[in-house]
């Protein structure tokens, strides 16, 4: 059995060959696959070349849809969670049955500070201060930390959440975090992720049917009118609309 050393672990010549060795991967990827998909064709590429420990899926429990689609062929996978200190009762509700419901392997990911903690030593309410800094403490250095060790991810960012995501592709090199990501939700919609959680009883967070079609952590996140851009409700009045994940590489 192959064991992937940390970076932490590897000297720079190992570091390039892992990077060279995952770029082709992705590219070959991306060549085989058309820009638009079948999400379980996607998974099945995955599943095809690399083993469940390499592999990690980035769920923010606002549904189950994409760990429900990844654990169908491959069971036992690690799902990571953001815990940032700041999340709705609903979400963690929804956290605690995608547990009991799915074949997956839940990992709750921590900030290195408690909510308290950060509140002493950067002055209470940074989300309301400084939003990008408390994303960055909070959402991207904890997930940078966690990703270490894997080889690819999944996420559930689609093309139709914003302008920032129109182009998303279905696999790529994560520039950021050193490993490939891969995006298999990418070409669906709202109604279908409503609409495949109705028909295949995945766990949905309560608050998604009720004005929050995008859900982040509680203090920044607001219900959306009907019409009105699914994501408005994120950040709202601060001009902030991604927390950094996914819009600090070439592609969140």
């Amino acid at each position: 059995m192959t064991i992937y050393p940390t970076p932490e672990q590897q000297t720079a010549s190992e570091q390039q060959t892992e990077t060279a060795e995952l770029r082709a991967l992705a590219q070959s990827g991306a060549e085989a696959l058309d820009w638009d998909a079948r999400a379980e064709d996607v998974i099945a590429w995955v599943a095809a070349n690399f083993p469940t420990r390499e592999v990690a899926v980035a769920c923010s429990m606002q549904d189950a849809v994409l760990p429900a689609l990844v654990a169908e062929q491959i069971p036992g996978v690690d799902v990571l969670f953001l815990e940032t200190g700041y999340h709705f009762a609903e979400t963690i509700a929804e956290r605690n049955e995608v547990a009991r419901a799915l074949d997956v392997n839940i990992v709750d990911v921590t900030p290195r500070l408690t909510v308290a903690e950060q509140d002493e030593k950067h002055g209470k309410d940074l989300f309301a201060s400084d939003p990008a800094a408390c994303c960055r403490m909070r959402k991207m250095e904890p997930l940078a930390e966690a990703l270490t060790g894997y080889r690819l991810w999944f996420t559930g960012v689609r093309r139709d959440e914003a302008p920032t995501r129109i182009d998303t592709p279905l696999v790529t090199f994560d520039e950021l975090h050193g490993l490939i990501k891969v995006n298999p939700l990418a070409t669906w919609s709202f109604d279908d992720l409503v609409s495949y959680s109705h028909e295949h009883s995945v766990p949905v967070n309560l608050l998604l049917e009720n004005g929050y079609p995008s859900i982040g952590c509680q203090p920044c996140t607001q219900p959306v009118a009907p019409g009105e851009d699914p994501r408005s409700g994120r950040w709202a009045g601060s001009g902030k609309v991604e927390c950094g994940i996914h819009t600090t590489e070439a592609t969140s």
